[in-house]
């Protein structure tokens, strides 16, 4: 097995979630290739399973595609040595004012491994209940207009095929969330 050492390594830009990194790397034959690629932070997806095992989808406006999409609660793993799972619970609290009693890891998956490093945690969170109106975050930006809407698991997976679940995270995570339930 090559092993595929770095042999440069020069942060270009640096960002709000990632930095834009060029490295150097030592290829198979004795040459080197130079990559760029965000090194980024990381992030959580929660997936909302209700008691009618309905799941619950917010819409949000992405710059970058300049889309409203559907996607689950999700958000950076940007708090210094918080655990994924404690990600994943605030950002429950966070974006739907939810708390699960409840949290099953679905896996973990790189998103575009040709051009970053970005790990995404995905989880089920079940025996939901409200936050108190007290503890509630206050949303700002693009997560102020944000609205749970409860769906039956196969019309979501439908509204991937159909094109109307366009983000391939909630794509992925709708996907993972049928494997454990026919699993269990």
């Amino acid at each position: 097995m090559h092993d595929y050492r770095v042999l440069d390594s020069a942060v270009l830009h640096h960002g709000w979630c990632y930095d834009l990194t060029a490295e150097t790397v030592a290829m198979p034959g004795g040459g080197s290739a130079r990559r760029e690629f965000l090194d980024h932070c990381g992030a959580v997806v929660t997936v909302p399973l209700d008691e009618e095992g309905r799941v619950g989808l917010i819409r949000q406006y992405r710059v970058p595609p300049k889309e409203l999409m559907w996607e689950f609660p999700a958000g950076l793993r940007d708090v210094q040595g918080e655990d994924p799972a404690a990600a994943a619970r605030r950002e429950l609290a966070e974006e739907v004012d939810l708390a699960a009693a409840d949290l099953v890891k679905l896996g973990e998956f790189y998103t575009t491994p040709g051009i970053s490093n970005e790990l995404i945690h995905y989880f089920l969170a079940t025996g939901l209940t409200p936050v108190p109106e007290a503890d509630r975050h206050e949303r700002t930006d693009e997560e102020t207009c944000i609205e749970l809407v409860w769906w039956d698991l196969d019309k979501a997976l439908a509204a991937v095929a159909d094109g109307e679940i366009r983000n391939g995270v909630c794509a992925l995570a709708l996907n993972l969330t049928r494997l454990h339930l026919e699993r269990r």
